[in-house]
């Protein structure tokens, strides 16, 4: 039996807090969290449609009801596809131009003004959080616990190559 002296105790510790890697795991949370953040958006814009519409602002010429409309269809649908990790990198690209034309209309009442004396706690910084993440995300992709990987790995074993074959996805 082998006995642990404390030092040995403590760089064991440290190496198992400290050397290994839950990438995978932590694309998985970032996916679900960011899913979960902006798809709640969308819930809510459902919950109080008739109210919401009257105050949304017509984007790219449309009504101000189909453009709400057309970002509750982005808040649900590409956060659910998001969230399983489906067409990850596709399903990004609609929320992430939908949080720059958020951002252009939460700044656009501050062009007058100076925009550096915006407070943390006021709403332009939530668009650009989320920009962030997406931008980390496509950057990474959706990780190992996703469908997209378990679909690229269908596609390759019905093509019998190996694994190897498959960069990290």
């Amino acid at each position: 039996m082998r006995k642990l002296s404390f030092s040995g105790l403590l760089k064991r510790t440290y190496f198992r807090f400290t050397g290994y890697s839950y990438t995978n795991l932590g694309r998985l949370f970032l996916r679900l969290f960011v899913g979960i953040m902006l798809m709640q958006f969308g819930i809510r814009q459902i919950a109080h449609f008739g109210q919401v519409y009257e105050y949304f602002p017509p984007v790219f010429g449309m009504s101000p009801a189909a453009s709400l409309t057309l970002m509750i269809c982005i808040e649900v649908i590409c956060s659910f596809f998001i969230m399983i990790g489906f067409f990850t990198r596709i399903m990004i690209a609609p929320p992430f131009f939908a949080m720059l034309v958020a951002e252009y209309y939460l700044l656009h009442d501050y062009v007058s003004s100076a925009s550096y004396l915006i407070d943390w706690h006021q709403q332009g910084y939530l668009p650009i959080m989320f920009l962030g993440v997406y931008f980390f995300l496509i950057l990474v992709g959706p990780g190992k616990i996703s469908v997209d990987y378990f679909l690229s790995l269908h596609i390759i074993h019905s093509e019998n190559k190996s694994e190897g074959e498959l960069e990290e996805v």
